[in-house]
């Protein structure tokens, strides 16, 4: 699919049908997020990927709010992303910047909109949800202390098809020098 039809037609979505997405595919997204950059090349970013049925309907039973249960209800796959922390951002004597652990967001960032847009590549769609209960999510999924949770991310089929939202005037949103 052509890049800019890919930025076109990616949408948050909130109603997914029943089909199944293998892990193939799952991998494929993921290697695509792997090829963001990042700080130093540290790559810091964790992907923990729920697609088991008693597993989804335990993470989103005890790990999202009901609506975003709601949201994710049919979607075969959960993808719980996080960061590293203390890596990104840091050098030998601590944070570089007054940004600190905010790089490893901001890489992590970068690497779920790769994720997104690959999705949307191979027809599958995604919704990022970031209203969830990280300690559940470490509690529930195993992980680590040192991993900063920042949003879990539906994938599945569409069952809808959402417009695109109106967007700021370019202006508004960018300044020329």
């Amino acid at each position: 699919m052509e890049f800019q039809k890919v930025l076109e037609e990616r949408r948050s979505v909130r109603a997914y049908t029943t089909e199944k997405v293998s892990k193939e595919q799952v991998e494929e997204i993921l290697k695509a997020a792997q090829l963001a950059p990042s700080w130093k090349n540290s790559e810091t970013g964790r992907y923990y990927v729920v697609m088991s049925d008693e597993m989804l309907k335990k993470v989103k039973e005890e790990c999202l709010p009901s609506f975003n249960a709601r949201n994710s209800e049919n979607a075969p796959v959960l993808i719980v992303t996080g960061f590293v922390t203390g890596d990104a951002g840091f050098g030998t004597d601590g944070p570089v910047n007054d940004m600190g652990d905010m790089w490893g967001a901001y890489d992590l960032g970068l690497q779920n909109e790769n994720l997104c847009l690959k999705a949307r590549e191979l027809g599958l769609d995604t919704l990022i949800m970031g209203i969830r209960d990280e300690v559940a999510l470490k509690s529930v999924l195993d992980i680590p202390e040192n991993v900063q949770v920042a949003a879990v991310i539906a994938l599945g089929y569409r069952a809808v098809e959402p417009k695109m939202p109106p967007r700021k005037d370019l202006a508004v949103v960018a300044k020329f020098y």
